[in-house]
């Protein structure tokens, strides 16, 4: 029998192992480029799509900046059409919601750990830095979460006056700030901190709160509660 006869069996016997692997064991059983792997399966059906996943991670990084990455620059990858871009698209989107959902209606202090989770889900590895505003109520439960401004690599546009606007349409008694560097540095920026300064300032007027401004860089995020800025 030829070798090209044969392929489509072993890849056939590949996808069956790889998805009993991670029937048993879960996303620890299996490595980046296979949990990729699974994904590409379902959008590329009949071919062997493990170097495909390889090239993605070294060229995006990692597992997370793969599903992150614009299509545009997706569909640059050989092998990954528009419908491939989509699809990984898609897992991005379902996985951001999962983590909006452990904190959305939630009180903020007792679900801190995942509300970070959700921002890092949701920024850490935007291309452009973002500026959203989580809204809460009086009893510091989470009652929105909404981008406010889309700026450039390194400045985001924020005003004051349409973040306490904002504020006060919602019925908010306390806002959190948070904002992305694309760099993936999250050491706030001089910037950072007087425009900080400024929405404090209007907001304290209204008796809206600011509890934190929080920077969510590639692996780590700043507070500028704990940096005493705040």
């Amino acid at each position: 029998m030829s070798d090209t006869a044969t392929k489509p069996n072993h890849a056939a016997g590949h996808r069956e192992r790889l998805r009993d692997r991670f029937k048993k064991a879960g996303v620890d059983g299996v490595q980046d480029y296979e949990l990729l792997e699974l994904i590409l399966f379902r959008a590329i059906p009949r071919k062997d799509v493990k170097p495909l996943a390889k090239d993605l991670i070294a060229r995006f990084g990692g597992f997370p900046q793969v599903l992150a990455a614009p299509i545009e620059l997706l569909t640059e990858v050989k092998g990954v059409s528009e419908n491939v871009a989509q699809e990984l698209k898609i897992i991005q989107a379902a996985a951001i919601k999962l983590s909006q959902a452990r904190v959305l209606k939630r009180p903020v202090i007792t679900s801190w750990n995942d509300l970070l989770a959700y921002c890092r889900a949701s920024m850490a590895d935007e291309k452009t830095e973002l500026f959203r505003i989580l809204f809460l109520d009086k009893k510091n439960i989470l009652i929105a979460d909404e981008v406010q401004q889309r700026g450039t690599v390194d400045h985001t546009p924020v005003y004051p006056r349409e973040v306490v606007k904002r504020a006060l349409e919602l019925g908010a008694s306390a806002i959190i700030l948070v904002h992305n560097h694309p760099s993936g540095d999250p050491t706030p920026s001089r910037n950072d901190v007087e425009m900080t300064n400024q929405i404090v300032k209007a907001a304290s007027a209204l008796n809206i709160r600011v509890h934190d401004h929080l920077v969510i860089g590639h692996d780590k995020h700043a507070s500028f509660k704990t940096l005493g800025l705040l």
